[in-house]
């Protein structure tokens, strides 16, 4: 199965799955501040597990996770940590594994409502910066509407390394697949192609509802006549409604075993994903799912 590049799974929940601190609303950045050597350990875990990618544990280094304060007096940092983290790994790894620069929802994951353009663009450059350096590609993750994209895109046009976008889609089957901002897939995916990316995917949304959009981001740049790559990378949380607060409570899991989620792979790469991984509540184990996967004949 050469033709499928393992992403690494959710940083979040495999922190709190092997001890680090982590609560709300700080999340993922809570290990970064508290214990550093929790987030080199879990980029490990995935690195053995087979990923061929690792994502940097920046996702929450923003004002919605921080705080206002803690972000105007460590967000840079704090970003610029989790990449050196990322690459520290790499190298100690001894593994041909690239790092993903990771630009996250800035004003909040699932809540296209809150989008202002300004503070996404301020935001999103600040986080650009602090990882640059150390990284081989970019990963805009959970976007929510094309308006949000098209902020995150042109703070990106700055590099010359290859850019991937993941939108997030609502968690309900129907015949025409969306956004979480009630827009088409398909108006994303044009926009999308107009923009020169390097990569769509799709991401945070439960696995059944990726294979309908996976086939139809082929289907669209089948006919653009373009070189843009797909991926996916699910969640294992319960469907998550319009009236979301992501940092209300903790989201609830379902049981997701890494048998069920490689079934759900297999579905998303006969569609035309290319590139496939796990976001929140996938571990290592299915991530090791995935590569013996790939790796068998």
């Amino acid at each position: 199965m050469t033709d499928v590049i393992i992403l690494d799974g959710g940083m979040g929940r495999e922190l709190k799955r092997i001890g680090a601190p982590f609560t709300q609303p700080q999340w993922s950045a809570q290990a970064l501040i508290e214990s550093p050597q929790h987030v080199e350990q879990a980029h490990r875990g995935f690195i053995e597990a087979g990923a061929e990618i690792i994502t940097v544990n920046s996702y929450a280094c923003v004002p919605f996770h921080l705080g206002e304060t803690l972000y105007q007096q460590r967000g840079a940092e704090l970003a610029r940590t989790a990449a050196l983290l990322a690459r520290e790994a790499v190298n100690k790894s001894n593994q041909k594994v690239a790092v993903a620069g990771s630009i996250p929802p800035a004003l909040g994951s699932y809540r296209p409502d809150l989008f202002e353009p300004v503070q996404v663009k301020e935001i999103t450059q600040t986080l650009f910066e602090a990882q640059e350096a150390y990284v081989d590609l970019w990963l805009a993750e959970t976007v929510a509407s094309i308006a949000e994209f098209e902020a995150i895109s042109q703070v990106l046009s700055q590099t010359d390394k290859p850019c991937h976008y993941a939108f997030t889609l609502q968690d309900d089957l129907s015949d025409i697949p969306k956004l979480r901002s009630g827009e088409t897939v398909k108006e994303a995916i044009l926009k999308l192609c107009e923009s020169g990316a390097d990569g769509i995917f799709f991401n945070c949304s439960i696995p059944e509802v990726m294979e309908q959009a996976i086939a139809e981001a082929k289907a669209i740049i089948g006919e653009q006549g373009i070189d843009v790559a797909i991926g996916v990378f699910a969640n294992s949380f319960t469907p998550i409604g319009v009236t979301h607060e992501a940092n209300d409570t903790i989201q609830s899991m379902r049981e997701l075993s890494p048998e069920d989620y490689l079934e759900f792979a297999k579905q998303w790469h006969r569609a035309g994903a290319t590139i496939i991984g796990g976001c929140c509540g996938i571990y290592p184990s299915h991530i090791k799912a995935l590569a013996e996967w790939r790796d068998s004949k």
